[in-house]
């Protein structure tokens, strides 16, 4: 069985790659936070009050969406070269947003991402409008004050395309940067920033990809993990570590799952946590897998990431 794919429907796709590959199917609806019919809640509920309900939930969630905001910009310059780096702040609308992000991107990171988009999207792309390159003026006031309407514009409209939306290419743009960099940081024993960094990505995914499959958190989590067990913040360590357990056994992620369960039964042994369950988790999946586990430990796997 490939790895990322679900053990207990071998013969169905991860949600978050069928929708990538699918740009006509449904849109997902967003439940993280909200009541849903199979809650307790709802099992002494009249039919009239169940319709009613589910009719103020689907209300809720159709009104959120993302907005992009591009309200600053600042020059970078040094002795090689010189750019104008743009502040995206990212938002939700529909709801009180307490969790704004802003990250910072060249105008050469919005083309890339553009290229690459058309390779794959080309028809679905042929009416939305890119800022083009200038060959001078480039750090000119006015000049850069366009093209900042100009790319808050096109962000807006590519995430209006739902197979954009659904690409791997989407939360890449957004994040990618921000894990290498937190990545960079662990392996350089920075954890308080790197820490930091992903927390703030973890936000960042949460935000641009709430329908992709779990698996795009693993790698995020995992590295929360490590970060804050070298920190001794054992309780957080413990925290990430458990919340990225259950998608890694659904989708098969086998060069995390004993690493990632010895850190969970280690932790919990020093929180004085019931980890009996973990342990006997981690012995069957040796055994089931002896010869092919590394003996790699969560550090160990996170540090190869995003070289």
């Amino acid at each position: 069985m490939a790895e990322g794919q679900p053990i207990e429907a071998q013969h169905q796709r991860s949600h978050g790659h069928q929708q990538e590959n699918n740009p006509t199917c449904p849109e997902p609806t967003e439940t993280q936070g909200t009541s849903t019919l199979e809650d307790p809640v709802f099992s002494c509920l009249t039919t009239k009050e169940l319709q009613q309900n589910l009719k103020e939930m689907k209300q809720r969630n159709r009104g959120i969406k993302l907005l992009f905001e591009i309200n600053s910009t600042r020059i970078i310059e040094d002795s090689l070269t010189k750019y104008v780096l743009y502040q995206i702040v990212i938002m939700r609308s529909g709801s009180y947003d307490s969790q704004r992000v802003a990250i910072e991107r060249r105008y050469s990171d919005f083309f890339r991402f553009h290229q690459q988009l058309l390779e794959k999207f080309s028809e679905e792309l042929e009416e939305v409008h890119f800022p083009r390159k200038l060959l001078s003026g480039n750090f000119n006031p006015e000049v850069i004050a366009e093209r900042r309407l100009g790319l808050q514009d096109y962000l807006g409209k590519i995430y209006a395309v739902r197979c954009v939306r659904y690409s791997s290419h989407f939360p890449e743009f957004f994040t990618g940067q921000e894990q290498r960099r937190a990545h960079d940081l662990l392996r350089a024993g920075q954890f308080k920033p790197a820490t930091e960094q992903l927390q703030a990505t973890l936000t960042l995914l949460e935000k641009v990809a709430p329908w992709q499959s779990a698996t795009l958190l693993v790698p995020t989590l995992c590295a929360l993990a490590v970060g804050h067990r070298d920190l001794e913040e054992l309780g957080e360590a413990f925290s990430a570590a458990h919340r990225a357990l259950p998608a890694v056994r659904r989708y098969g992620l086998r060069r995390y799952r004993a690493a990632l369960l010895e850190l969970l039964v280690d932790v919990g042994y020093q929180l004085q946590r019931p980890v009996a369950q973990l342990q006997e988790e981690l012995s069957l999946f040796r055994d089931s897998e002896r010869g092919r586990v590394s003996s790699a430990s969560l550090k160990e796997v996170v540090v190869q990431e995003f070289t």
